[in-house]
């Protein structure tokens, strides 16, 4: 008798699973189906990139990006949408940098493109002429000491790897340069440094980004310089001993700016104290337009999240969209969220960032617990068949994770990468480098995602 009872039980425990198993392959090809035929991300990103443009923090244009992400979310009728101040930084990087070579013995001056790391002090009008000094490494600055750097520019001058099949693994790889190397020249006496641009390509397209100042030392004029502009730098240098660089640059930290982050909710029907984030980061550096960096995360977000309300999909926690501000050059954003949600005591589920551009979609980078990271492969059949394959142990995304230590899962969108460091803080980010259907897969993964934790937790 016990045994036919265990075998009933069995034989229910499996319908059970097996009907699961059907309601989340329809509810997922819903979704896949409403952003592929009904999506709103691509018209959303052509605004925000086309009408605003660039959103660097503190700028007026970030507080016109904070507005129309906020109405949106209204519009598109949201149970709750909110803004979270927070104090950001601004930085404002002037009129156009000037990078030039003088005294050349075969050719005598020759201008190059360069463009201002974000956070750097400028030059001023008067400019700074100085010597050259090649380096590949910050290890290589101690070794050729102060006697061999005081009163120059040095120039590093290290590549991204190519050998890295995902192409963030290299940009990760060399810019300890960019962001450090600054101030760990000015420790040897150094006046100015000059970094290779972050990028695989080899063109005369020189990419910004943020460098952090070491407190203490002296802060140095800093610039990148286009990989094209790199090379032809480091072969006149072999050949011109004594070779000196005129840079100018009108950049200055300005007071702190008031700003927000934007939040929208989709109330929970069963767990609403409970929560899920979806992301991107609203800020971008002030050259394109950020349509990939990180426009395109933004509106992925929105978009996740209007999915669940246009078909009728209502979940068990709470949904947040969260547009992040200043992951650029300051971080300020993601660190106020966290510090908030903690202070309220707010129990984060997860939270997915998209900050990778608007590629095709080919899984997710996950940062938490093997048992976490497990239970999400667990849901590689039913993602499958939408090409989401790559579901590994990995990076979250920057303005997530300083909810780390509260024990959130941390997940980041995985795009294809390959062009992503093409455009990636440069003039060239801009609307028309986006597929719309690229982006629409974009945002329908990560509502999959978020559908998934949300129904079967974690």
């Amino acid at each position: 008798m016990m045994n036919k009872l265990s075998l009933a039980a069995l034989a229910l425990l499996i319908f059970a699973f097996a009907s699961q198993a059907q309601k989340h392959e329809k509810n997922l090809r819903t979704i896949f189906d409403e952003a592929l035929t009904n999506g709103q991300s691509y018209p959303m990103l052509e605004y925000l990139s086309l009408n605003i443009g660039h959103r660097l923090s503190g700028s007026p244009s970030a507080a016109a990006a904070v507005e129309y992400t906020r109405q949106q979310m209204e519009q598109l009728g949201f149970d709750k949408v909110f803004l979270q101040e927070v104090m950001v930084p601004h930085w404002v990087r002037g009129q156009k940098e000037i990078g030039r070579i003088v005294n050349a013995k075969t050719f005598g001056t020759k201008d190059v493109n360069v463009i201002a790391l974000g956070n750097s002090v400028g030059t001023g009008p008067n400019g700074l002429l100085a010597e050259v000094i090649e380096v590949q490494s910050l290890d290589e600055l101690e070794k050729l000491g102060k006697k061999n750097i005081e009163g120059k520019i040095v120039f590093f001058n290290r590549p991204m790897d190519p050998k890295h099949i995902h192409t963030g693994h290299a940009y990760g790889g060399a810019g300890d340069q960019r962001v450090k190397g600054p101030s760990e020249a000015a420790k040897y006496g150094a006046v100015g440094a000059i970094n290779r641009s972050l990028t695989l390509a080899l063109n005369d397209v020189p990419h910004t980004g943020s460098l952090i100042y070491e407190e203490g030392i002296p802060q140095i004029p800093a610039v990148a310089i286009s990989t094209i502009g790199a090379d032809y730098l480091s072969k006149t240098l072999k050949a011109n001993k004594g070779l000196k660089f005129y840079l100018e640059t009108h950049c200055e930290m300005l007071p702190d700016v008031l700003s927000y982050n934007v939040i929208g909710e989709l109330t929970g029907s069963e767990l609403p104290n409970e929560y899920i984030v979806v992301s991107g980061h609203l800020d971008s550096w002030d050259v394109g337009d950020g349509s990939h960096d990180d426009g395109a995360g933004c509106v992925q977000a929105i978009e996740a999240v209007r999915i669940f309300k246009a078909t009728g999909i209502r979940p068990k926690r709470t949904l947040r969209a969260v547009m992040f501000m200043n992951e650029e050059n300051g971080l300020r954003g993601g660190k106020e969220y966290a510090r908030v949600a903690k202070e309220k005591g707010e129990k984060h589920v997860a939270a997915l960032e998209s900050d990778s551009g608007g590629f095709t979609p080919r899984g997710f980078g996950i940062n938490a617990s093997q048992e976490a990271i497990s239970r999400i492969q667990s849901w590689s059949s039913l993602l499958a068949p939408f090409d989401l394959r790559k579901i590994v142990k990995g990076y979250g995304g920057a303005d997530i994770n300083p909810m780390e230590d509260q024990g959130v899962v941390l997940i980041g969108l995985m795009p294809d990468s390959q062009r992503y460091f093409d455009y990636h803080h440069t003039a060239d980010d801009t609307f028309d480098k986006v597929n719309k259907r690229e982006l629409e897969l974009g945002a329908a993964a990560m509502a999959a995602l978020i559908y998934l934790i949300d129904q079967e937790g974690i």
